[in-house]
């Protein structure tokens, strides 16, 4: 009985090996609850991937830049630079003036009766006693180092000729528009009102002046006016106005004026200048200063007195518009001098 009860109590009792674990046993214990301690420690202190609503996170002191921002930084890198110095400027034209109406005219080295034909007629300086005008004739480097003398000789006696450094072609027209816009910006920039147009071109001045601008009421700002065109790049190579898809892939330009003739506030020369810095160029100037006026929240406005077809002449119908295009210079001449003296006739 006492050998059965002794080995039921051995049954009941369980060994001392398993009442005092081993000291192998003991150390496993403690290191797994060590690493649990330190697992759930971590997991209460520091935020998860997915959760970061409640953790306040120290915030980075951020460092000022420098006051003197040059474009050496990438981000402000300009696209188009406009690298080009001034072969022929007139710098000091508007220091004693403070002119109503800048006029840039984009023309060609062999257009010296065009230019002339513009001085005699609607472009004449000395044309208006109560309004300021100056006007300016834009081109670039002819690759006939001749013709580039001629325009220099030219601009010697007329003072009214600026000219970069840059190719002068058709698919730099872009290029002569802003070196326009600059000119404005940098040397006129108390102007009120710019006309930038061809070499082409008969502007009807008292219209412009008197029934657009009115000199007697407070000059615009952020204004842009034309003949507007609503339309879409042509993929027709054979087109003088073909528009490659990699140079601009969408379908529709914004609002743009036809480049014959259009008028802006003198405050939008700087702003366009400085947006085309960052615009990747177009090589059709009056729809790349159309996506300038669209990135600067500019709409233009709509005038169909900027006629930019030819338009046989009469004088009752010239005196309804502001530009006619495709206009010769003895054509001009005959233009102007027939309304000039038949003023006082009516229609």
């Amino acid at each position: 009985m006492a050998h059965q009860r002794l080995k039921r109590s051995e049954w009941e009792s369980p060994p001392k090996c398993m009442i005092m674990p081993s000291k192998v046993s003991c150390l496993y214990l403690l290191t797994v609850v060590c690493w649990a301690s330190a697992l759930w420690y971590l997991s209460i202190t520091r935020p998860t991937s997915s959760y970061v609503g409640s953790i306040s996170v120290p915030i980075r002191k951020t460092v000022k830049p420098p006051k003197n921002i040059t474009f050496n930084n990438i981000r402000t890198r300009p696209l188009n630079p406009h690298a080009f110095e001034f072969v022929i400027n007139e710098p000091k034209k508007c220091e004693s003036v403070t002119p109503f109406l800048v006029i840039l005219i984009s023309t060609m080295h062999k257009e010296f009766d065009a230019r002339q034909a513009i001085r005699e007629t609607w472009g004449d300086e000395s044309g208006f006693t109560d309004v300021q005008i100056l006007t300016l004739f834009l081109l670039g480097m002819n690759t006939d180092p001749v013709l580039n003398q001629m325009v220099e000789q030219e601009s010697q006696i007329f003072h009214d000729i600026i000219v970069e450094d840059f190719v002068d072609s058709y698919h730099n027209l872009t290029l002569k528009t802003l070196m326009g816009m600059r000119w404005v910006a940098t040397h006129c920039p108390k102007a009120q009102y710019v006309l930038k147009t061809d070499s082409d071109i008969f502007v009807n001045m008292d219209n412009l002046i008197y029934k657009l601008l009115k000199p007697t009421t407070k000059p615009k700002r952020r204004y842009f006016t034309g003949y507007v065109i609503n339309g879409g790049p042509i993929r027709d190579m054979r087109s003088k106005w073909y528009m490659p898809r990699d140079a601009y892939p969408d379908s529709k330009y914004p609002p743009f004026c036809s480049g014959t003739g259009y008028v802006f506030s003198a405050d939008i020369a700087e702003l366009i200048f400085k947006t085309s810095l960052h615009t990747r160029l177009l090589h059709l100037e009056d729809v790349y200063v159309g996506l300038c006026l669209r990135k600067l929240g500019i709409h233009p406005y709509q005038n169909s007195g900027f006629n930019h077809w030819k338009m046989a002449y009469s004088l009752c119908r010239y005196r309804r518009v502001i530009t006619v295009h495709q206009i010769s210079p003895e054509e001009m001449h005959r233009v102007w001098n027939d309304m000039s003296s038949r003023k006082h006739l009516k229609c």
